[in-house]
């Protein structure tokens, strides 16, 4: 066999490398190493050193770290694709990238199971104030009549996006004897579990508004003063999709003159991008001081496709995708 076959051959294997910019489940690097491909797990380098020898990889995997920008992607010379490790491609530079031909690969429907339970499970218990009630009966404080709740039957629940995460949602609202509609910019996704509506009727109708949309310059600050005023009744809100879609000095106004009932929030606007620490400085804007302390709020960490099982199944449609377009 010819000498210069064997270096080329060899070249292409050495160079079959992929990038893990975050921990995953530990199948995503069992099942590329048995793909062919050299897993290196860089979990604590800047992005500027990361960019020196980011030339040398295939594959990226990440969940949020940093952004990958223009910047980086312009020295990403042998880049073929980059797997976000959850339903959202926001920290990424999109067309840049499809621009120089690299595959983005997200995973909406791994943790689809985990973010329609959480959307419920934080419904429930905002109508039935369970947070506060378990404080209240761990102090010794036992208050029946000021603690009645709501029931889901009879209201209509009014979905915005519906992906993955909203069908979600709907699917598990089966049972619940209400009414399930949405709106979404695509057309004809009626299905078994919900309605299609436009957004005016979803504004009349809804007695709960859940947000299942990604982060776009479309629905950076869609409930804000303006939307919350086009709501015919006063409604409850839950967003486990992304914080910036939630004007929050517009919510709290909501909040306190009684338009909004109670706000489930999963995301907040002011979490960093990377969404692994809350704030972008440690100062607490006055809004998220009110969010804190206020009773009719019910907050948790962009934990809502958090689970156990949710972190095996992105892991696996990341790899699955990936053997489907590069083996």
């Amino acid at each position: 066999m010819p000498k210069s076959f064997l270096a080329s051959k060899f070249h292409n294997m050495a160079t079959k490398k992929v990038l893990h910019l975050d921990s995953n489940h530990p199948l995503m690097i069992e099942q590329l190493a048995q793909m062919g491909y050299t897993n290196v797990e860089d979990y604590t380098s800047s992005k500027e050193t990361i960019e020196n020898t980011i030339h040398e990889y295939e594959g990226i995997i990440i969940r949020s770290r940093f952004k990958i920008d223009q910047a980086f992607l312009e020295k990403a010379t042998q880049l073929k694709f980059i797997g976000r490790v959850g339903a959202g491609l926001e920290n990424i530079d999109c067309d840049f990238a499809v621009s120089k031909g690299i595959t983005l690969i997200a995973a909406p429907e791994g943790n689809q199971t985990a973010v329609g339970e959480h959307a419920l499970g934080m419904l429930l218990t905002l109508f039935n104030k369970l947070n506060l009630v378990d404080q209240e009966v761990r102090a010794g404080i036992w208050i029946r009549e000021g603690n009645r709740g709501h029931e889901i039957e009879g209201k209509t629940v009014g979905i915005i996006g519906y992906g993955h995460m909203g069908n979600a949602f709907a699917k598990r609202l089966q049972g619940f004897n209400c009414e399930v509609i949405f709106h979404d910019i695509q057309d004809n996704l009626s299905n078994q579990y919900a309605t299609q509506v436009s957004l005016a009727t979803l504004q009349q109708k809804a007695d709960i508004v859940s947000l299942h949309i990604p982060q776009t310059p479309e629905t950076i600050n869609l409930i804000d003063q303006s939307f919350i005023e086009q709501m015919a009744k006063p409604f409850w809100l839950i967003n486990t999709a992304r914080g910036k879609s939630v004007h929050t000095a517009d919510l709290v106004a909501a909040l306190e003159n009684g338009k909004i009932r109670g706000a489930a929030l999963d995301v907040l606007e002011y979490e960093k991008s990377s969404f692994e620490h809350m704030f972008a400085d440690e100062t607490l804007p006055q809004p998220m001081q009110y969010l804190i302390q206020s009773e009719k709020v019910l907050l948790s960490p962009h934990i809502a496709g958090w689970t156990f099982e949710s972190k095996k199944k992105l892991a696996q449609v990341i790899i699955d995708k990936i053997r489907l377009n590069f083996n």
